[in-house]
């Protein structure tokens, strides 16, 4: 009988501990991820929306109808979108809706997103606001945002696109788009000191 090297045993049981870890991590991950509005009276002094889906448009803007904000804070919009082409879009009234909406066009992504709303928030002294993202998004957006506003209180909306039903795990684009916010999750936890946006 040839004998492995120990090594070569050692190997495997690092290989094996380390698939475990990223299995175990993915459920933890999985059951992060909303499948409802927890707070949805909660009143915020802003609210903010994610680009990337028409429904997180009409969420934030529909909460700003509702009150529940002082403004709202649409980040990653593409250069030359304006309030109004936003609203058009979104079939609302821009005469009585535009005057509490800033759109920001810095961001590509969710850490360039929480650092162009650390410069708002901190611009109009506000100490709350209200997310608005995909509910498979909430968990690496909660997470970039309270690094780049560890004082400010962070009320989650997530919003439920038709992409992803209650029961995500069976439908195969649905359980890649959370396998692939997981794996973004991990690469966002190895920054462990988050940059210091510009003033």
């Amino acid at each position: 009988m040839i004998r492995r090297p120990p090594w070569r045993k050692l190997l495997s049981l690092v290989g094996c501990a380390a698939i475990l870890a990223l299995l175990g991590g993915f459920i933890w991950f999985a059951n992060m991820v909303p499948d409802e509005v927890e707070y949805p009276d909660s009143q915020t002094d802003a609210i903010v929306v994610l680009t990337g889906g028409s429904q997180r448009v009409q969420n934030g803007l529909t909460l700003l109808a509702q009150g529940k904000a002082k403004k709202l804070f649409v980040s990653g919009v593409y250069h030359g979108t304006d309030v109004s082409a936003l609203l058009r879009t979104s079939r609302q009234e821009p005469d009585w809706l535009a005057c509490c909406i800033v759109l920001g066009h810095a961001a590509d992504n969710t850490h360039g997103n929480a650092a162009e709303t650390a410069i708002w928030m901190r611009a109009e002294n506000f100490r709350s606001l209200r997310l608005v993202t995909a509910s498979y998004h909430m968990p690496r957006s909660l997470l970039e945002f309270s690094r780049a506003m560890p004082d400010i209180r962070i009320v989650p909306h997530p919003v439920f696109p038709e992409s992803m039903p209650p029961e995500w795990w069976r439908s195969p684009h649905a359980a890649s788009l959370v396998i692939g916010e997981y794996i973004k999750y991990l690469f966002a936890l190895t920054r462990l000191q988050p940059e210091e946006p510009p003033s």
